[in-house]
């Protein structure tokens, strides 16, 4: 029988190899654009046309390149960063597996011209899925000038899988952004389709983070800063109040290299803790320097993986420095045992009025500083000699402001019960009841109620309902938002002043793809400069309910995170913009309010569930709950 292993070729090695290393356009700008930062370049301009489809363009100013070299270049594990295996535990540079350009090469139309300073003459080179097309000498500036088009032009299956124009183009951003943030010493610019998305001059950590996200990070940012024999952190986190509900501004480097870790996420929010709102995620960027020796960042192709030989002194020594940091700008709580009381607005309210009144309470204070006044101290322990008397007195005036207590519950829980009988008695009481065996709901003999101001608990004929107050208006919203988009029908509440937002770029990219959908539910937004936006009118449902520029962050957020999901954009508007509009968890509701957002529930199509598979209520039978008390 004929020997069946034998040795794959190179063509299709590389396309092996590129599965992992090149899964989309932005997997290019990161190995191309890290290449450049590892030869010396000072200035990195990207080129983009069709969100990297079309063409990938990476221009620095960086060594250059011999005419050997250039070829060799595009050779599997050729590399110019690593000699021997002992320098896989030294690495500084952002590459050394010697795999990026190879896979590139082997899944596109490769242009590179390159020269060094020293030399007259460039090279330049020409493959097209591993093939070498050309080599040959060329004029051309010192630095590298690397040209990907088609990317994936003889992968046909893997180019189907590419999402549309602006989820690529998000991916690309943040790529760049990452490597922007890491290396704020240098110049990046970025051109999408002719026209410059960023151009970022050289300069700090801070006015680089200013000249990606905006001018309004800047009273965002707080400092951290902590310096040990073992590693040394730097960077911002950003201010509690200005947390997101959604992930995507978390950035970690370690040796200047961006990494993904759960682990020190965790030790982030846990130095947030207690000062985050539910669910948000709070802005940073953390450097860590550490010796290379100490942690292994071979661990896979896409080198966002690092493994530390001690992950939990990292995770210590990132907790700490970030809640020093926040207490030293008075971000954290303190607590003033001296303040006024009085003063206080988070102080708890008296529930009830007893019979204790501010006038006995005043003459009661008075005999007892003119007992105190009479006292005199005592030259050993300066103590009052009429401790044991003051302290009695102060028994006796909270036994008196307590006194009474037990008997004013009762009597206002009678009260409450006879208010709720009456309440009972309304025009709903004379509607005839619907049978819920039939998966209907009755008319409300009760008023509903709210639980923790997050739940309504509705009452039905066979027990009651627990209803998710975001969930079930996010079901209502979303229904509504996509009639009017099917319309085109809604109203508009102009404002007298019109708002001005100033968005990051990325966002100011999605914003001005979908104006002119967001615009039909009722809004008038339009573009006023780069990454600034007026909204001249709202919705005429939101007018007064919220802040019309958190609505629209919010709004974009959402919609970004639902573009993976390939919904057609009136779906995911009217998805993001119910999630950004809905009533939150924790806002208190009146029982009209409930009563509206209950008929306004069971009036939907689909009442069961919100745009995201949440259920929007639970179902909770007396038979059931009596078969919970049995023993």
């Amino acid at each position: 029988m004929a020997d069946l292993i034998q040795l794959l070729p190179d063509a299709i090695a590389n396309q092996i190899a590129a599965g992992e290393v090149i899964q989309r356009p932005a997997s290019v700008i990161k190995e191309l654009m890290e290449n450049s930062i590892d030869a010396g370049s000072t200035s990195v301009k990207l080129i983009v046309k069709d969100a990297g489809k079309t063409l990938l363009q990476v221009i620095d100013n960086g060594c250059g390149m011999s005419e050997t070299d250039a070829r060799m270049a595009f050779e599997r594990h050729a590399t110019s960063k690593i000699r021997a295996s002992q320098d896989l535990f030294a690495i500084r540079t952002m590459g050394f597996r010697g795999e990026a350009m190879a896979s590139i090469a082997a899944v596109a139309q490769v242009e590179m011209r390159t020269r060094r300073q020293s030399q007259e003459l460039g090279t330049r080179l020409v493959i097209e899925g591993s093939e070498v097309k050309s080599q040959e000498a060329c004029q051309c500036t010192s630095g590298t000038n690397i040209s990907v088009k088609n990317l994936f032009f003889n992968v046909p299956a893997r180019r189907n899988f590419l999402k549309s124009n602006t989820v690529e183009m998000r991916h690309i951003i943040d790529e760049f952004q990452r490597l922007a943030i890491a290396n704020p010493d240098i110049f990046f610019s970025l051109h999408h389709n002719n026209g410059e998305i960023f151009h970022l001059p050289p300069g700090n950590l801070r006015q680089r983070i200013i000249a990606l996200f905006g001018n309004a990070y800047n009273k965002r940012l707080v400092p951290v800063s902590e310096e040990t024999d073992a590693l040394k952190l730097y960077g911002f986190v950003g201010k509690p109040e200005f947390a997101k509900k959604t992930r995507g501004e978390q950035y970690f480097f370690v040796n200047q290299r961006f990494i993904k870790s759960g682990y020190l996420n965790h030790a982030v929010t846990t130095a947030f803790e207690e000062l985050l709102p539910t669910d948000t995620y709070p802005f940073y960027v953390i450097f860590i320097d550490i010796d290379p020796a100490r942690i292994d960042i071979n661990v896979h192709p896409t080198k966002q993986e690092i493994k530390f030989d001690d992950e939990k002194l990292v995770y210590n020594y990132l907790k700490v420095a970030i809640r020093h940091s926040l207490g030293q700008y008075s971000i954290m709580p303190t607590l003033d045992f001296d303040q006024e009381t009085s003063f206080s607005t988070n102080r708890v309210q008296p529930v009830r009025e007893s019979k204790f009144t501010v006038d006995s309470y005043t003459r009661e204070s008075k005999a007892t500083a003119g007992n105190n006044s009479s006292s005199s101290y005592t030259d050993s322990g300066m103590k009052f000699a009429g401790e044991e008397q003051r302290q009695q007195n102060n028994l006796a005036n909270w036994q008196k402001l307590y006194k009474g207590i037990g008997k004013a519950d009762e009597e206002e829980l009678e009260a409450g019960e006879s208010e709720a009988s009456v309440t009972i008695e309304s025009e709903w009481s004379k509607e005839n009841t619907l049978d819920d065996q039939a998966k209907s709901f009755s008319k409300q003999q009760r008023p509903p109620y709210q639980v923790h101001a997050s739940y309504i608990v509705s009452h039905i004929k066979s027990g009651f309902l627990l209803i998710d107050q975001q969930a079930a208006h996010e079901r209502i919203l979303y229904e509504n938002y996509l009639q009017v988009l099917e319309k085109q029908s809604a109203s508009t509440q102009k404002q007298l002043f019109p708002k001005t937002i100033d968005l990051p770029q990325a966002d100011a990219a999605v914003l001005r793809d979908i104006i002119p959908q967001i615009n039909l539910l009722g809004y008038d937004i339009q573009e006023f400069g780069q990454n600034t936006f007026v909204i001249n009118g709202i919705p005429a449902e939101m007018a007064g309910h919220q802040n019309e520029e958190k609505a629209i962050e919010i709004l974009l957020e959402q919609f970004k995170s639902n573009l993976e999901l390939r919904l057609d954009i009136k779906e995911n508007l009217a998805r993001s913009l119910a999630r950004s509009t809905s009533i939150k968890r924790g806002q208190v509701l009146s029982v009209t309010e409930m009563q509206a957002l209950i008929d306004k529930l069971f009036a939907c199509e689909i009442p069961f569930s919100n745009p995201t598979g949440r259920n929007c209520f639970i179902t909770f039978e007396l038979d059931d709950l009596a078969k919970r008390f049995e023993g």
